[in-house]
């Protein structure tokens, strides 16, 4: 769970993203995909006044205040995959063989057959002449 560190009360624009640089709030225009590059930089919105603890991760809440969480370092224990059945055992490794007899000769390769055509198509049926 997340806990307050600092009551800011930033206001958010749509089209901006906010950050944290050290302390302080800062604000920059979204890249949208398509279209041309936003010609703006970075600017700040609010100095915050609070220092940074090793292990934590800060972020700009909801609303719009600076919050803190323990950060998850080497992620989450996984459980072990439940297995029904039994694994085959490893089989142990044959020994090598003595000498292996000579390599009889392989028959000459075959052509392969000729690629057969397709069946012509049927003409389309024509339609019987309307009477008069």
């Amino acid at each position: 769970m997340a806990e307050k560190v600092c009551k800011l009360g930033v206001k958010r624009e749509a089209g901006f993203l906010y950050f944290l640089r050290g302390s302080d709030v800062w604000k920059t225009p979204m890249k949208r995909a398509g279209a041309a590059a936003v010609a703006g930089k970075a600017e700040k919105v609010q100095a915050g006044n609070f220092a940074r603890e090793e292990g934590f991760l800060y972020f700009l809440d909801a609303q719009g205040d600076i919050s803190r969480a323990k950060r998850a370092v080497g992620g989450q224990k996984r459980k072990k995959p439940k297995t029904d059945k039994k694994a085959p055992a490893k089989k142990a490794a044959k020994p090598a063989a003595k000498k292996a007899a000579p390599a009889k000769k392989a028959a000459p390769a075959k052509k392969p057959a000729p690629a057969k055509k397709a069946p012509a198509k049927k003409a389309p049926a024509k339609k019987p002449a309307k009477k008069k």
